[in-house]
């Protein structure tokens, strides 16, 4: 196996949560597509990072079955790592914010793959659903608090790669901001916080709280 670092990324307030992140720091030792796609396959968490150049943040990012231009908790995890103030990812640079406990990055809605949002009446409606057969990408979430902007919600990515449900789902997050165009505080998975906003220049922002595994 790979020399890799395993992030939670996304945790709740009590740093508990958040969704685990494999970090391959030597990317440069896996130059092959098809050999880091093996090695996410292998970790099985619902995104693998590949480092190949930690100085100008450039990533690549797997998940167990297929490479994404663009992911949110990868990017979020990855900038607290390094301590990056940007990434470059195959979608584009993504602009990065430390700010306190929290690490946030900013990129265009546009870049987040497609999900299904899926509005629910109540948070416990959110939290009693069953996994959907594989097929489609849901995003499940329902008004907490609509003044407040807080939001409960579930995801199951549909890909039948294993991972039946994502505990924290930055591209999602940056999906639901950029149709609700406001600024949320979402509550996802078993009790992973995510921070969202919107930027002057109408870019999403998505953040939160990042530990070492272990």
């Amino acid at each position: 196996m790979t020399d890799h670092e395993v992030l939670h990324v996304f945790c709740g307030p009590d740093g508990g949560h958040g969704n685990a992140l494999g970090v391959v720091r030597d990317g440069a030792a896996v130059p092959e597509e098809r050999d880091r796609q093996a090695i996410a396959r292998e970790l099985g968490f619902s995104e693998t990072v590949f480092v190949d150049d930690p100085r100008r943040g450039a990533i690549d990012i797997y998940t167990p079955g297929l490479r994404l231009p663009f992911a949110g908790h990868p990017c979020v995890g990855a900038a607290w790592l390094l301590g990056a103030d940007r990434l470059v990812t195959a979608a584009g640079v993504v602009g990065v914010r430390h700010d306190g406990a929290f690490t946030r990055i900013a990129a265009p809605a546009a870049w987040a793959p497609p999900r299904t949002l899926r509005r629910h009446a109540t948070p416990a409606e959110v939290d009693g659903l069953a996994v959907p057969p594989p097929g489609e990408w849901i995003y499940a979430w329902a008004w907490q608090d609509e003044a407040a902007g807080t939001v409960r919600a579930r995801a199951f990515p549909g890909r039948d790669d294993g991972i039946d449900e994502d505990e924290a789902t930055g591209a999602a997050a940056i999906l639901l901001t950029a149709e609700l165009g406001r600024g949320l505080t979402i509550t996802q998975g078993r009790g992973s916080q995510l921070v969202t906003g919107i930027t002057p220049d109408g870019l999403i922002e998505v953040g939160g709280r990042v530990r070492r595994a272990g």
